[in-house]
């Protein structure tokens, strides 16, 4: 039987908005508990340096709240650059995952995987720390075969696909969307090869999950900005149900 991939909801957008005011409103635990309460088998946050949406403190306090309900069923994943601070945090929270994301100066939101030729140093050595402590990390990296090596060379358990040009390219229509998608699922198929499992993330939404479920070998996507938008209109309890039935549904 297939097991569907995991849907871990990333609610930087619940704090994005909280942060135009002051306050707790909204509430970023209580719009995590919402997707928890809607079947999300997990939670994603990316606290960045500048603090524009998810906080340290954010991560602290949703760790707390969910205490003695993470485990396999439900998993945290806490994404960032590798600086001090960061590593510091992940360290001490050991969340399921933790997906190391590049930073780059000037960017709204990620727009590519590491490089490597010139990140392994920094990459591997956070690996080598997280890892001991009994936390999965996973690597975000563009859809090819060299990035795929480069996450498996530097000690990662996974990989996460870097999707928003497959996101793209399905607007482009079906051939730019079948030559895309082809690029990914040879990249899957290599890291399931090397022992790496495959997470994807970035622009992710209901058109194209139709297509981008099937790819191989396919064990977690994170999404979020789509998934609070369609919110704003439905209500999130019945978007992160849609999006669950969407992943769960046999494409043939």
């Amino acid at each position: 039987m297939t097991v569907a991939p995991r849907l871990s909801v990333n609610v930087n957008k619940v704090a994005t908005l909280r942060n135009s005011r002051s306050g707790q409103v909204p509430n970023v635990v209580r719009a995590a508990q919402a997707c928890v309460s809607a079947g999300a088998g997990g939670i994603t946050v990316h606290p960045r340096a500048d603090g524009r949406h998810i906080t340290t403190h954010d991560v602290r306090v949703l760790n707390t709240a969910f205490a003695g309900l993470w485990g396999e069923g439900l998993e945290f994943n806490i994404e960032g650059d590798p600086r001090p601070d960061w590593m510091a945090l992940v360290s001490q929270i050991r969340p399921a995952q933790a997906t190391l994301v590049p930073v780059r100066p000037g960017e709204i939101t990620s727009q590519a995987g590491w490089n490597p030729a010139a990140d392994g140093q920094i990459v591997a050595h956070a690996v080598a720390q997280l890892r001991p402590l009994g936390i999965r990390v996973s690597v975000f990296v563009d859809p090819n075969q060299e990035a795929v090596r480069f996450a498996k060379a530097c000690g990662a358990d996974r990989v996460e696909l870097y999707t928003e040009p497959f996101a793209q390219a399905f607007q482009q229509g079906k051939t730019s969307c079948e030559g895309s998608f082809d690029r990914y699922a040879q990249a899957a198929r290599l890291a399931h090869e090397l022992g790496l499992g495959v997470n994807a993330g970035h622009d992710l939404d209901r058109h194209n999950l139709i297509v981008f479920r099937n790819l191989p070998h396919l064990d977690e996507v994170s999404i979020g900005h789509a998934i609070w938008a369609e919110a704003l209109f439905h209500g999130i309890d019945h978007v992160v149900c849609d999006y669950l039935a969407l992943l769960a549904a046999d494409p043939h």
